[in-house]
Order: C-alpha cells, then structure tokens, then sequence
C-alpha cells in the first residue's frame, strides 16, 4: 500500500427533499416552496437514477445510515417512500441495523403515513418543533402550532421506533430567558430520545438577513446556554456535539459518521457528498441544486478533490464539533497524512489551552470549545 493510503470509513446515504409547504424565512437550505402537486413518482426515479450513477463512488461499500432531509420530506408519500428505499436497497446493500432517519414537520405528521413511512424502513424521525409557543412559531414563519408538535412527538412515541428527535431553537427573535427555557421544559417533558437545540443564526440570502429581526445579545444568549444546558443535563440528556443531546445510546449514527470524517453518498437536489477511494483519494460531489435541471437528469453539478493541503482543517472541523476524544490514529487513517504534518499547529492548539493530548487521543477543552474557530483557523492551509 502506497503510504497516502487510507482506510476507507464508513459509509453514510443522505437523499434530499426539496419541496416544502412555504419557505421560513430563517432557512438557507436548498427548498422550494411547493406549486401544486409534489412529483413523488417522477422524483424518487430521479434519485434512484442519480444512485445509479454515483454507485462507482460507493466502491462495493454497504450503507451504515440513511438520512432524508430537506425540505420537507414528508410530503412525500408512504408509497413513494417505500419505492425509494426498495430502490436503494435493491442497488447498495444496506446493513441489517442501519439507522434510517427521515425529517418531518408536525403539520405533516399524519399517523397513517408515519406507519407506512415505517413499514417501508424509516427508523427514526426527526421532528422539527422550533418553538412551543404560537408567536415565536409565527414569527419563524412555521405552519404548525404547538399541540401538532406534541402530538407528533407523542406520535413517535407510539410507533416504537428505534428512536426520534426534536429540533428546537434559542435565540428567537425577542426571545427571554424565560420563554427559551419553557420551550425546552416542554420538549423534555415529551421524552424525545434525542433534542437538537441551537441558535438561530440569521443567515445571508433569507428572509431575515434583508430585514433582521431583534434577537437576544450575546449575555443573554450565554445564560440561555448555560441554563439550557443545565436543564437537559439534570434530564439526563448528554451533550455529544455543540447542539446535540441525546440519552445514553441515543446519539445519532449518521451525523457522528459526518462528524467523524465518515464518506456519504448524497443523492437528490442540491446534496453533498464525500467519499474516499482505496488509493487515497477524497472527492467531494455536489448535485445540481433546482429541482427543474435535476429532473431533467443533470444531476452531478461539481465535483472536486480535497487536496492534502485541506485536509487537515476539513478533519478536525468536522471532529472538534464532537464533544468526544478523537483518536489519534483516525487523523492519519482518514486523511493519509502523517501526524508530523500538522505537529507546530498541534503544539500552538496545546499552548493555547484548546486541546489535551495523551498517546492516543486529543480531547477539546471547555476553552477550545468557547474558542472553536480559533483553534480550527490554525489548520487552515496556507494561501
């Protein structure tokens, strides 16, 4: 084996739905709002045609994850879902325990078709709440008012999956102290395995980055935190990534594959994906991103090989987002780079106090945590 070989990681299957009922106007991922009738047959030929074309990518790799998101993935239907993973699993193989998620919306969540989502392999839900409260809902532009939300969840419970989420946000638009952990007592209260909790951010190309809305300042923000996290902890919820919390077993696989420099296949509108190839290569993949030239089966817009030079920030932004110890082997696995390349940033991220070090792993401080960019902008390569 050449000495930049490396060892292939696991690999992960995300599938992008990107129509939705109305756009948010904080959201700057690839979605449309919806005109008429969603194409399911159409669309999921599409995807199962661009899986065919990324299938040499996937070098005779079985999936560990599945991930569909968008959008809004269920407006898709429970048939058009069973033909998209029958597809799938008739063209890759896909492992026996794979975690097989799917986003949904609490308007969306009709309990028919969440037993037919089942049916057809989807695990694991991901239900996006925000907020429990009717105004901050209006405000974020959300089309579900809070007892679909816990209806949805209760839902979830109901079904016996393998597991669900709530994605919930702080930092809201006039948002107290008060109200941001009332919203958290709520979702705690529904006993999601998994709460994904973070700040909104105001994003460029959205509704709110033309008009910003007031938002809490960067004291409040910090006691939201803090009190959040203290809230969730004493529930028995561990922090395992920078807005992730899940009970003991919880965590979820195919974002811990992302985080730990695991490849993905990313099929549908506007999907990334990464994957590595046995002579050391990595190529990241974009697809084309509006449904109409996607449909009319262009479906890879760009592809790129990551070159040595990136590869260490490319590592450690996704592993520093981990709140786990990351072996040390993996960097020089994964990437096909000696350890010795990056010693001098290694050392400066010590000095600095962002890192520990033992013989085989580094674990991120609490001031490496507070002091993220920082500590990843010293594997930045240079220009």
């Amino acid at each position: 084996m050449p000495s930049n070989a490396v060892q292939l990681p696991p690999l992960s299957l995300y599938i992008h739905i990107p129509w939705c009922v109305q756009k948010c106007p904080y959201c700057d991922f690839n979605s449309h709002a919806l005109k008429g009738e969603v194409p399911h047959q159409e669309y999921v030929d599409h995807l199962l045609a661009d899986l065919d074309a990324d299938l040499p990518l996937a070098g005779g790799r079985s999936i560990s994850t599945i991930f569909i998101g968008g959008g809004t993935p269920s407006l898709l239907s429970a048939e058009a879902m069973q033909r998209l993973l029958d597809g799938v699993r008739a063209r890759i193989p896909v492992a026996d325990d794979a975690e097989i998620t799917m986003e949904a919306n609490p308007g969306t969540v009709e309990a028919d078709r969440f037993s037919g989502y089942q049916r057809a392999g989807v695990n694991r839900i991901s239900i996006g709440v925000q907020s429990f409260s009717h105004q901050k809902l209006e405000r974020l532009g959300r089309i579900h008012g809070p007892e679909e939300a816990k209806r949805a969840a209760q839902l979830a419970t109901g079904l016996g999956l393998r597991s669900f989420n709530l994605d919930l946000m702080h930092g809201l638009p006039d948002q107290s102290l008060e109200e941001a952990l009332d919203d958290l007592r709520q979702a705690i209260a529904l006993n999601p395995p998994h709460l994904s909790w973070y700040q909104l951010t105001i994003e460029p190309n959205t509704l709110f980055g033309s008009r910003p809305p007031p938002l809490p300042d960067d004291d409040a923000l910090w006691d939201i935190f803090q009190q959040g996290h203290e809230l969730l902890t004493a529930a028995g919820y561990q922090q395992y990534e920078t807005s992730a919390y899940a009970k003991p077993g919880y965590q979820c696989r195919h974002n811990l594959n992302y985080w730990r420099f695991g490849d993905y296949l990313g099929i549908g509108c506007g999907a990334h994906g990464k994957l590595t190839f046995s002579n050391g290569r990595i190529v990241r993949t974009e697809k084309t991103k509006h449904p109409r030239g996607f449909m009319q089966g262009n479906y890879m817009a760009k592809q790129h090989e990551v070159a040595m030079a990136d590869r260490p920030f490319e590592f450690f932004m996704n592993r520093f987002r981990l709140l786990e110890a990351a072996p040390r082997d993996e960097f020089r696995i994964y990437t096909g780079l000696d350890e010795s390349a990056i010693r001098p940033q290694l050392d400066q991220a010590l000095a600095k106090g962002y890192l520990t070090e033992n013989a085989d792993r580094w674990q991120i401080t609490e001031h490496g945590k507070l002091f993220l960019n920082s500590l990843l902008e010293l594997f930045l390569a240079d220009e």
